[in-house]
């Protein structure tokens, strides 16, 4: 090789190589990367794709990687074995593996949704919906333990019915396919999320006769947990990710449904932009959306109440057991309006 070839491959490999550490200052490769499982896509979720979508996340030094894990078990599971850094999905599947006898708890540390997501569809449309209507018919329902059951189940209690002796109850449909059974002709009635629900109403397939969330009240339904190791090692970007999740949730309370709809419509492009519109406007009118990230003492409660109403708790957890507060806490003092 000549001085004149050699001189030019090494002007070019210092080029690569400044390149390289000019990425490193400002750019996107200095960002932490977070890997995000969410328990199934939803607009019930709304607040997490925008703080994506407006670059909340980017603000904070952090990059997101999110990927689907369809129920509560999935998801758990790859945030134990380290495929997911981050699980959005009910406080319960947390309490699940500690009462399991995790040598690595998984803490609750920022919440996104404080109410039930599923509304109570009808095969049949009705003027004056009456609970006891749902008495000797066949309800397709959630998965058993999972939050969307036992809150739906909790709600049934609450109107006098036993969902075990009062009507069919139907329990061992998958989630993703609890919808298309419906549509094919199973059960009276079904608990479904948004935009599910009002798409089946648009086209003449269900009608929504009460709202689940409003029946079980606040709960920790949907939160950012980790392991405690994960969070022990990383609590600059806990506390980044907490801060990213609370400029998202003050944006999404300032904003009216169609302009939310807007920002989150790369997630849900198959689904029609006025059915976004209602649906997020749904959720926003019952208060499903927390508009901060604490996990508070109360909705904990509740949730435990919940699960002893299923019969799925082994013991009560309590708040403090699985529940880190911090970083929601300074969250709110940091970020301002």
């Amino acid at each position: 090789m000549s001085k004149r070839m050699f001189g030019t491959l090494l002007l070019v490999v210092l080029l690569v190589v400044t390149a390289s550490l000019a990425g490193c200052g400002k750019g996107s490769s200095d960002k932490k990367v977070i890997r995000i499982g969410e328990v199934t896509r939803s607009l019930f979720y709304a607040p997490q794709y925008v703080a994506i979508e407006k670059g909340f996340f980017e603000e904070e030094g952090l990059k997101i990687e999110v990927s689907t894990t369809p129920g509560g078990d999935k998801t758990m599971t790859a945030l134990l074995s380290g495929v997911i850094d981050v699980a959005l999905v009910g406080s319960e599947t947390s309490i699940y593996v500690y009462q399991q006898g995790a040598d690595d708890p998984i803490i609750n540390f920022a919440q996104l949704t404080q109410t039930d997501g599923t509304f109570l569809v009808a095969r049949e449309k009705v003027d004056q919906f009456d609970w006891n209507s749902l008495k000797g018919k066949t309800f397709l329902g959630q998965r058993k333990g999972g939050m969307p059951q036992m809150a739906g189940e909790f709600a049934l209690k609450k109107h006098g019915i036993d969902p075990h002796a009062d009507m069919e109850l139907i329990q061992n449909v998958d989630f993703a396919n609890i919808a298309p059974a419906f549509s094919s002709g199973t059960g009276d009635y079904v608990q479904l999320f948004e935009p599910t629900a009002s798409i089946f109403e648009k086209e003449g397939r269900g009608h929504v006769v009460a709202s689940f969330g409003t029946e079980s009240g606040h709960l920790p339904y949907t939160v950012f947990m980790t392991k405690k190791s994960f969070m022990d090692k990383n609590e600059k970007s806990v506390q980044a990710f907490t801060n990213a999740i609370h400029k998202a949730q003050l944006w999404v309370a300032d904003n009216d449904a169609k302009t939310i709809a807007d920002v989150v419509l790369p997630y849900f492009k198959n689904v029609d932009p006025d059915i976004l519109t209602s649906s997020i406007d749904r959720y926003k009118g019952q208060g499903s959306f927390a508009t901060d990230p604490i996990v508070d003492e109360s909705e904990w409660n509740n949730l435990l109440d919940v699960i002893t109403s299923a019969g799925e708790l082994k013991e009560r957890t309590e708040h403090d057991v699985l529940v880190n507060t911090i970083f929601a806490q300074k969250a709110i003092t940091q970020v301002k309006k």
